[in-house]
């Protein structure tokens, strides 16, 4: 754990948070500036700072903890749903990946994203564009793709 990792800290107890769970693995906490109550911070408990360095031991409890809290923001909550959410680098405020896990009920004002659109000058662009994408995953993710 990096000394200064003040998500490590919390998980592990070492720095104040309001704990939500906590497994041999992951950990999830109330973020200190919620969009809505009850937004949660699941994180793994091993220091890990984007999505693409998560080992694969941790995938599966990692997701597994935000499923338990999107049923919890429902269940526990009494939300409609939730929104949930990770940054990799851009906008990640704290270098430790975290999933937000956000309640949302309907009409609560969260307008959502407002991204710029763009558009491939040409099919033959956005088929480049696939192909360097495809060529940059493991074999197992494109195993009998057939273009």
């Amino acid at each position: 754990m990096p000394p200064d990792c003040l998500f490590c800290a919390i998980a592990d107890g070492d720095k104040p948070g309001h704990l939500v769970l906590r497994t041999p693995d992951v950990a999830a906490f109330l973020d200190a500036r919620p969009v809505f109550k009850g937004h949660t911070l699941v994180v793994p408990r091993r220091h890990v700072v984007t999505l693409p360095e998560l080992p694969a031991d941790l995938r599966s409890p990692f997701l597994e903890a935000g499923q338990w809290l999107a049923s919890a923001m429902v269940d526990g909550l009494g939300a409609q749903g939730s929104f949930v959410a990770m940054n990799n680098v851009v906008s990640q405020s704290v270098a430790h990946l975290h999933l937000h896990v956000v309640p949302r009920t309907k009409g609560d004002g969260l307008r959502g994203f407002f991204w710029p659109r763009t558009k491939y000058d040409a099919p033959a662009e956005a088929a480049e564009y696939a192909e360097r994408l495809r060529s940059s995953l493991p074999p197992e993710a494109v195993d009998g793709f057939a273009g």
